[in-house]
């Protein structure tokens, strides 16, 4: 059984007294521990699919299942991280990996045990009692990303999340963040406008047509695993940038003839 199917889903919106196409007929599957990056223009509706996935916008058509069951809104078996990094300042580190346990009910003992294990995990316990106005952008998102493992949902939805992020910051990310999912092999599904971070992250790169959204090709990434930083300085990593940017670029000429 696919671990994630998502069939035929439609969203619309109504602007100027318009309808306005999204996301269009859009299908997408993946296998359980599979790292999916999405890539497109803006304003062409991946953002928007990874919210009606998390179950945080309504869809008009389609089918969504996770394991065989019906994705009908938010869930504990889907973890979201957005660009912001959205922490509780007043909160320490600990605290704000442990909140989604103890809205849980997990006991405390049982929740800095495992707030703990994930902060371990993202190179942060030293930093357990201090506060997300104490650390720098990179750490922050670390935490926002320990803070979303430490309840541990099937799938994790990674909206942009490095993209507030200078340039030397984001590479480190991408290491921490591949290292990570080498061990915990969660399910991924990564939404970014950087081509080489969805090439060098993913199993598949899946290109979105300018709005509606559609999928217009899907890209196998045939790199080793485990996969170093110096896979980016290859022939074949470049390949795979140049087919993908060529894929990409009619779409994003596309979108800005439409805004324009």
């Amino acid at each position: 059984m696919t671990f994630l199917e998502v069939a035929g889903v439609r969203k619309t919106f109504r602007r100027d007294d318009k309808t306005v196409v999204a996301i269009d007929k859009f299908d997408l599957s993946l296998n359980e521990g599979e790292f999916v990056s999405i890539v497109g223009p803006s304003g062409c509706g991946k953002s928007t699919f990874l919210h009606i996935l998390g179950g945080f916008e309504s869809r008009d058509a389609g089918e969504m299942r996770i394991e065989g069951r019906p994705v009908l809104g938010p869930g504990p078996d889907r973890g979201m991280l957005f660009q912001e990094f959205a922490l509780f300042p007043w909160r320490s580190i600990i605290g704000n990996v442990g909140w989604a346990l103890e809205v849980q009910g997990v006991p405390r003992e049982k929740r800095i045990e495992i707030a703990e294990r994930y902060l371990r995990l993202v190179g942060l316990l030293q930093f357990k009692d201090h506060y997300p106005g104490e650390l720098s952008g990179g750490m922050k998102q670390r935490v926002a990303l320990a803070r979303v493992l430490a309840f541990e949902p099937q799938v994790l939805l990674m909206d942009e999340p490095f993209g507030a992020l200078d340039a030397q910051t984001r590479e480190l990310m991408q290491e921490e963040l591949n290292a990570i999912w080498q061990q915990t092999k969660r399910t991924v599904l990564f939404v970014t406008h950087d081509i080489e971070e969805a090439i060098y992250l993913s199993d598949r790169v899946i290109v979105f047509t300018a709005r509606p959204g559609r999928l217009k090709e899907e890209v196998r990434i045939d790199l080793p695993r485990p996969r170093g930083i110096e896979v980016k300085k290859g022939p074949a990593f470049l390949e795979y940038r140049n087919r993908i940017w060529d894929l990409l670029r009619e779409e994003v000429l596309k979108a800005r003839e439409e805004f324009w």
